[in-house]
């Protein structure tokens, strides 16, 4: 303390004031570092310059696969398709998954975006059932994930389908990650839900 003591007022101030810019210049300093604010060359990757990597074999990496893989639908002419102009009741999609494929959750959802979009285009292109996709829009769209165990069960619903005037689409996998391409893998069947549960109400949910 007696050191202290003889220090000059003037030169304890003119320290105190060094140490307190020194510690707001370097906070700013950090600060803008981190920001990338003084590299001349931009980051690439996520924001605010977090390098983030994804591990091989992880769900992100997967989802990025399919959405790179293309699937085939079934060729129709709609001469199937009924109107149900008199039938009210809420419009439902269910999609029928294949459990015995062994399809990962990612492959499972592109294969399911296949199916609903094959059922929407499929609807659009034949005018004559545009009532029920109107409907089906308007009622929010309701889609309903249910599985069966094997590609014959499949065969079966939609010939069922068929026959009760739905739509029915069946995905055949391009088969360029976890299955053979030529593989059916999600059924979707589209229109009034007592019609479509004459067909899948026996089966269990996804």
């Amino acid at each position: 303390m007696a050191e202290l003591d003889r220090i000059p007022p003037s030169t304890m101030t003119y320290v105190i004031a060094t140490a307190i810019i020194a510690g707001i210049s370097g906070y700013f300093l950090g600060q803008g570092s981190s920001l990338g604010l003084f590299s001349s060359k931009e980051k690439e990757g996520w924001p605010n310059s977090y390098n983030v990597k994804v591990h091989r074999g992880s769900s992100d990496e997967e989802d990025e696969t399919e959405e790179d893989e293309e699937s085939e639908e079934e060729e129709g002419d709609g001469s199937e398709l009924a109107n149900f102009e008199n039938n009210n009741e809420e419009v439902k999609l269910v999609l029928v998954v294949r459990t015995d494929l062994g399809m990962t959750k990612g492959k499972i959802a592109a294969q399911c975006s296949h199916a609903t979009l094959a059922c929407y285009k499929y609807l659009v292109a034949n005018p004559s059932s545009s009532t029920i996709l109107r409907r089906w829009e308007r009622q929010g769209q309701a889609k309903i994930a249910l599985q069966t165990k094997s590609e014959e069960e499949m065969e079966l619903l939609q010939a069922q389908a068929i026959s009760l005037g739905l739509c029915a689409r069946v995905i055949q996998d391009a088969g360029r990650t976890q299955i053979a391409s030529g593989t059916r893998t999600v059924l979707g069947v589209l229109g009034p839900k007592s019609v479509v549960d004459n067909v899948t109400g026996h089966l269990k949910l996804l």
